[in-house]
């Protein structure tokens, strides 16, 4: 049986406690810290930065990935990477030569991800597959948190499953995971999840019993 990887959205965390946060989190099994970077222009919203990204870094030995929710990416991966990002996302929406930028993010250590929003079709990324670590399929329009599932989606996450051993990435999930929802896409053939407000945070309950319930 594959492992099910569990990805804390830390933008969802208390950023008045972030170290806190994040040893908690540690400590309670979490598989990959998840950094939302959003530029305000890509995406209507401003999130994290490289600071926030360094400050995780000190106080997790784990996998951190960023996922770059921002205009022109290529010329900014290696901040993020030189933060301390084991994992970065880029959307193929937003950049210009994708394939030469995933290929630079391998080069310089780290793995290479591609975040596919929920209106981008397969055959338009699918070249790009061979260059990929990790594919994201975005199951919310990214930007904010708390948004509701867009059931189409899950045929599409079906059919990136169909593709993973193809071109040997992982195929994560990134938006309104709920139990339910993780527990469907699983069963078709989804590897991990990032977490948010609608499986972990704000639940009033200690992140250890959420995340073994959700294994």
């Amino acid at each position: 049986m594959r492992d099910k990887l569990l990805c804390p959205s830390l933008m969802c965390a208390d950023f008045g406690r972030l170290a806190e946060e994040v040893k908690a989190l540690d400590e309670a099994g979490t598989d990959i810290f998840h950094c939302d970077i959003m530029d305000g222009t890509f995406v209507p919203n401003v999130t994290m930065g490289i600071m926030d990204v360094k400050a995780i870094r000190k106080a997790t030995s784990k996998p951190i990935d960023c996922h770059l929710m921002i205009e022109n990416p290529a010329g900014k991966v290696d901040w993020f990477i030189d933060a301390g990002a084991d994992i970065v996302y880029i959307h193929p929406e937003s950049e210009r030569y994708v394939a030469k930028t995933l290929a630079h993010i391998r080069e310089r250590g780290a793995a290479a991800g591609l975040a596919i929003n929920p209106d981008t079709s397969i055959p338009t990324v699918e070249e790009m597959l061979p260059f990929c670590d990790y594919v994201m399929a975005m199951t919310v329009n990214p930007g904010f948190a708390g948004q509701k599932f867009i059931p189409s989606v899950r045929d599409k996450v079906a059919r990136l499953a169909a593709l993973k051993e193809k071109y040997g990435f992982r195929l994560m999930i990134d938006g309104a995971c709920s139990p339910e929802v993780i527990r469907d896409l699983y069963s078709i053939g989804a590897d991990g999840f990032v977490l948010g407000t609608s499986a972990l945070f704000g639940k009033g309950k200690p992140y250890k019993e959420l995340l073994d319930a959700l294994r």
